[in-house]
């Protein structure tokens, strides 16, 4: 009886203190997404938040009893996600502050010591926008680039899956005969990291996509899209003269270049986040849209055979092992967090090449110190 009253003691305030949170969660729902009437949410609330602090105030008075221990235990892990969140962020800046230039990019492209290798490379970075610095720092340790590099983000995004057509996000980075590209891949709190050859067959397939698609934008010249909609007295679009605007997010063209005829699949690209400067909205592959162009084609299959070529020749992933050390003029107590106690926590969490499902066969770490 007595062990049963202890455990009793330690619970109390943990299970009375989450009746108390989700009364205060519920009544933000109420007022927010159910837009009930505010006396209902007065009468809800006070009327429970009454009652509950009564429970509340007779299980504090058990704090020394054992009441403590599930408040330490949150102490505890409060710290440590303060400690990621504090240094991860850090990092995050400094990557942002220290992102390459379109200068080197440029000056890369032009130097005859770099080689290319045949295949393609993927480079591991939590930067959305530019290129990350640990790149120079393989280039200047490793002067060889593959021939088809992409710098790969994957992000977590607040729904509970993301369909595969909308799992990609590329963008080109100049100059565009380099053959390199940034991708955005995104994933719902609900998907599994794919396997190695089921992610890959899926990056390229959109990767050629968006060549396709780039290509025709850059040729120009009279366009038209021929539309085959479902219902048979829907009668064929066509449009012609100008060239669209698209967002560089998720690139595609609602015209393509006319010289001879050419159909495709349209490209897997979220929904919502195509435009025309036109006021022509491009559909997904629901839609039934088929392009038609005669200009133009042998260019981009020419790129998307290249790419093809390149990924028979094997797939490198590449991924950065970051360092993250505090500047010498740095408090103690920010050297404490920084050097220890996240070096700490980093070396004993699960590495992302295992959470990424990353095969070892395929694998190449850059290592490179950060000071924040």
């Amino acid at each position: 009886m007595k062990y049963c009253a202890d455990k009793g003691d330690n619970a109390g305030i943990a299970v009375v203190a989450v009746m108390v949170i989700t009364t205060c969660m519920v009544t933000l729902i109420m007022l927010v997404v159910w837009k009930t009437r505010v006396w209902w949410i007065a009468l809800f609330f006070f009327g429970f938040l009454f009652i509950e602090c009564i429970y509340l105030s007779s299980v504090l008075y058990k704090f020394k009893d054992g009441g403590y221990f599930p408040l330490a235990v949150s102490l505890v892990l409060m710290i440590v996600m303060g400690i990621w969140h504090y240094v991860h962020k850090e990092r995050y800046m400094y990557e942002l502050k220290n992102k390459v230039s379109t200068e080197y990019i440029t000056q890369l492209a032009a130097n005859p010591t770099i080689n290319r290798m045949p295949g393609i490379g993927l480079l591991y970075s939590e930067l959305v926008q530019g290129i990350p610095p640990i790149f120079p720092h393989f280039i200047a340790n490793i002067p060889s680039i593959h021939s088809v590099l992409v710098f790969v983000s994957i992000k977590s995004i607040p729904i509970s899956k993301v369909a595969s057509e909308e799992r990609f996000l590329f963008r080109q980075v100049e100059p565009r005969e380099y053959r390199m590209f940034r991708c955005v891949v995104r994933y719902g709190y609900k998907d599994a990291i794919e396997e190695p050859h089921v992610f890959e067959r899926q990056l390229v397939e959109g990767l050629k996509d968006f060549i396709r698609h780039e290509h025709f934008i850059r040729e120009g010249g009279d366009t038209e899209i021929v539309a085959k909609p479902e219902n048979p007295l829907h009668s064929t679009l066509l449009v012609k003269d100008g060239i669209p605007g698209y967002e560089e997010s998720s690139p595609i063209p609602s015209r393509v270049p006319s010289a001879s005829i050419h159909s495709f699949n349209p490209p897997r690209l979220s929904s919502g986040s195509i435009q025309s400067n036109n006021g022509i909205k491009s559909t997904n592959s629901s839609s039934g849209i088929k392009y038609a162009s005669i200009q133009g084609k042998g260019g981009a299959e020419e790129e998307m055979q290249f790419v093809q070529n390149a990924m028979e020749k094997g797939v490198v992933y590449l991924l950065g092992e970051a360092e993250v050390v505090a500047e010498r003029n740095s408090s103690l107590l920010k050297k404490f967090v920084v050097n220890h106690a996240y070096s700490f926590l980093r070396k004993n969490f699960r590495q992302g090449d295992k959470v990424l499902a990353i095969p070892k066969t395929s694998l190449l770490k850059v290592g490179m110190t950060y000071e924040i």
